[in-house]
């Protein structure tokens, strides 16, 4: 009995990727970015428990909704051949089941800040449940991932900011356009590190004829990669000076720098393995610029 529970529990946990980390690291650290800007430093220990743990429950919930939407996909993928949903050991109802709940207590946490956040939220979760769907249609489904990954930003500055009103005016007053900026900013390092996830799988993704950055990039995907990093860095560059961050902060951008010209010898050659090393290790680069701008506001 237990042996079996414990079997249940490991396939949950493989649903939502526990083992692997990254993912969540990935939209937590330019939202914590982004919460400690707008807070002037540190946010309080309610805000950075909301956001730590709503990051983790809704990435957790992504993987949930990612795997109904992919599951005939990924029986032809070796990488994703083994996902519980795709082999069958959960079914789809029990995945988006755990997805729900898994959303619900994000939800009642994002409840316990005010009105504009709660308000945002719903907007986040539209985009988090168009993206497994995204690369039907689209040639770079990457662009939504990146709004999705990157909506705890706004979030972020309303829950430090936001008043009590239900309106698009309290809206409006609780994100100031720095932070949407920094929104369509960070969109270009998911699209970086997105695409060296896609050059993985490019193979796989052409013989089943599904749209991505790397498919769609062709063998432009090394330059435009590299692209994507410097236009993220010189956007949080510019948008931290202009709010008010100083040398710590840019010596923070420096060693995200510095990674992301390893990426570039990690990936010229194409390789799955080198590719996937850079996609795992860009929440070092995240982290990065969080440790950056976090020491610099808290060194005053």
């Amino acid at each position: 009995m237990r042996a079996a529970l414990r079997g249940r529990i490991g396939l949950y946990m493989q649903l939502i990727r526990w083992d692997r980390p990254a993912g969540w690291l990935l939209l937590l650290w330019p939202t914590l970015t982004a919460l400690w800007i707008a807070a002037d430093g540190w946010p309080g220990w309610h805000l950075l428990l909301v956001f730590c743990l709503g990051t983790v429950l809704m990435r957790s919930a992504g993987c949930c909704v990612n795997d109904v939407a992919d599951r005939d996909f990924d029986r032809h993928v070796k990488r994703t051949a083994n996902r519980p949903v795709t082999r069958g050991a959960l079914t789809v109802k029990q995945a988006l089941r755990f997805g729900a709940m898994l959303a619900l207590l994000a939800f009642l946490l994002v409840l316990t800040t005010n009105a504009p956040t709660i308000a945002l939220s719903f907007a986040a979760l539209a985009v988090a449940l168009l993206y497994p769907y995204a690369k039907r249609w689209l040639a770079m489904p990457q662009a939504v991932l990146g709004l999705a990954f990157s909506f705890g930003i706004p979030m972020a500055f309303s829950a430090a900011l936001g008043g009590t009103q239900w309106s698009l005016a309290a809206v409006n007053a609780a994100v100031p356009l720095s932070a949407w900026a920094l929104l369509l900013t960070n969109m270009f390092w998911v699209l970086a590190y997105d695409t060296e996830y896609a050059m993985v799988d490019r193979d796989d993704d052409i013989h089943l004829a599904i749209k991505t950055s790397a498919v769609t990039l062709g063998r432009f995907d090394v330059a435009a990669v590299m692209g994507f990093y410097v236009i993220h860095l010189a956007g949080w560059t510019a948008l931290g000076l202009r709010l008010g961050l100083g040398r710590i902060f840019l010596a923070g951008i420096a060693l995200a720098a510095l990674q992301a010209l390893w990426h570039y010898f990690l990936i010229r050659s194409r390789s799955r393995d080198g590719c996937f090393k850079a996609f795992r290790s860009n929440h070092w680069l995240g982290f990065a610029i969080f440790a950056g701008g976090a020491l610099d506001l808290g060194l005053r």
